[in-house]
């Protein structure tokens, strides 16, 4: 059975930064990771490539289960998280 985003305890997200690179992270609250990357107090690699815009998000059902996720996104080749973000 799936969770609904909204119910989820944790994400898995991706997101377009401004020179066009993908970041793949997770979190528990979506939209305050994002601001934080915008701030600039997010990820180091995030920092000098801001804005960031949200391109894809999964919902996962404990922190476990979302860094495998991550994990598998982040072995995956460039094309296929193009592919995965729809872009």
């Amino acid at each position: 059975m799936s969770q609904s985003a909204a119910a989820s305890p944790w994400h898995v997200y991706i997101v377009r930064c401004a020179d066009a690179t993908l970041y793949t992270g997770i979190a528990r609250d979506l939209g305050e990771r994002i601001a934080r990357h915008n701030e600039g107090t997010g990820a180091a690699y995030t920092r000098a490539r801001r804005p960031v815009v949200l391109v894809h998000q999964e919902p996962a059902t404990d922190r476990g289960a979302a860094l495998r996720r991550e994990a598998a996104i982040k072995r995956l080749p460039v094309a296929a998280k193009r592919a995965l973000t729809g872009g």
